[in-house]
């Protein structure tokens, strides 16, 4: 146990202290202020005595809120890590919707352009029948302008057989 820790010796430098105070006047408020010689005589020994009973008396709750105030402060940081840890989470998953919604567009727009592909084959199709039947139909009409061009000239041939002759006078 230290000096000031003593109970009796508490309250002997709390008597030094009360008695102290008597010397000091109200014009001694700065202790800059005024002479050496202006200021009354004090007791080293109870000004030494004072100044441990009050940091022996303030000391471990000082201590005990400051180691307090460090272990808050750590808990402050743990718990700020940890936020910032979830708030990246969230990112995360709103980041991961939005490649989910980007991937269900891409399959939307890839069904469509499956369907577009298909639509052109079909129609590529259509057009390819369509095209050999014109051309069949042309070649038919062909034939037949070919076939009634030959009749004609069929009829007119039998026609020219057929007109009378001048009999030849011999």
């Amino acid at each position: 146990m230290s000096v000031a820790e003593r109970p009796e010796e508490r309250e002997t430098a709390a008597a030094a202290a009360a008695s102290s105070e008597r010397w000091l006047g109200p014009s001694d408020a700065s202790p800059d202020e005024g002479v050496v010689e202006d200021l009354p005589l004090i007791n080293e020994k109870a000004v030494e005595q004072l100044t441990e009973g009050l940091i022996s008396h303030y000391l471990p709750d000082l201590q005990r809120s400051k180691s307090a105030l460090q272990e808050l402060t750590q808990n402050q940081v743990v718990l700020l890590e940890t936020l910032e840890q979830e708030i990246s989470k969230f990112k995360e998953c709103n980041s991961i919707l939005d490649i989910n919604a980007l991937f269900s567009e891409a399959k939307h727009y890839h069904n469509k352009l499956v369907n577009i592909r298909n639509e052109m084959m079909m129609l590529h199709e259509k057009t390819s029948k369509l095209k050999k039947r014109a051309l069949k139909l042309q070649q038919k009409r062909q034939k037949e302008e070919l076939e009634r061009e030959q009749q004609r000239e069929k009829e007119l041939e039998r026609e020219k057989q057929l007109t009378a002759k001048p009999a030849r006078r011999t």
